[in-house]
């Protein structure tokens, strides 16, 4: 593989275009998955923002679970934001009926913990691996996590909750990046792709 890894946004739903953008901004190569041979042929996978339950009915609908959890397993980089965090947990500790999660992460999460939508909010968030000061997180609906494992690295709090965390190849972000122009997260991302690539 070329320096400039091919990375997939999980195009089901949610905001697919603005993670296109930032990915691209940190030189990767970037395009939509929806269906397990586009998956099949990426290198690392964005799950987006969007309305988790919605997400993982539909990834079950067009047959993308078992594939993303076998990919994931199997140790490809995998970037999860909001919903993509709810997504990337092993336990939600409020599912709604028939929500499903990939995993990768060994952690608890709790759905919409920061609030409603009228009550979303930007923040200044150190992220640990992320260098040249603060990253602008906004936070829609966002999750946190409740708990992690021994193995999953908590890499930012807010206001006393974790709000990103690193475990292997998987990283999660309750916040949106791909909404501020800042693409250092992604960034970090696409580092942790071409190393395992």
């Amino acid at each position: 593989m070329s320096d400039t890894p091919l990375i997939g946004v999980l195009a089901l739903q949610g905001d697919v275009r603005e993670h296109l953008i930032a990915l691209a901004s940190a030189d990767a190569q970037a395009r939509p998955v929806r269906r397990p041979e586009e998956l099949a042929e990426v290198d690392g996978l964005v799950i987006p923002g969007g309305e988790s339950t919605t997400m993982s009915k539909l990834a079950v609908l067009f047959g993308m679970m078992e594939p993303l959890r076998e990919r994931v397993r199997a140790g490809m980089p995998v970037y999860g934001t909001c919903a993509g965090m709810i997504l990337l947990a092993e336990k939600i500790l409020d599912p709604r009926s028939g929500q499903e999660t990939v995993g990768g992460i060994d952690m608890i999460v709790r759905r919409n913990a920061f609030g409603r939508q009228n009550e979303s909010f930007e923040a200044a968030v150190e992220v640990g691996g992320v260098e040249g000061g603060p990253v602008d997180g906004v936070f829609i609906r966002a999750p946190w996590v409740e708990s992690v494992g021994a193995e999953t690295e908590v890499i930012a709090e807010h206001g006393g909750h974790i709000v990103a965390v690193r475990q292997k190849n998987a990283l999660a972000t309750s916040f949106h990046p791909e909404l501020t122009g800042d693409h250092r997260v992604h960034a970090l991302f696409v580092d942790m792709v071409r190393a395992v690539n």
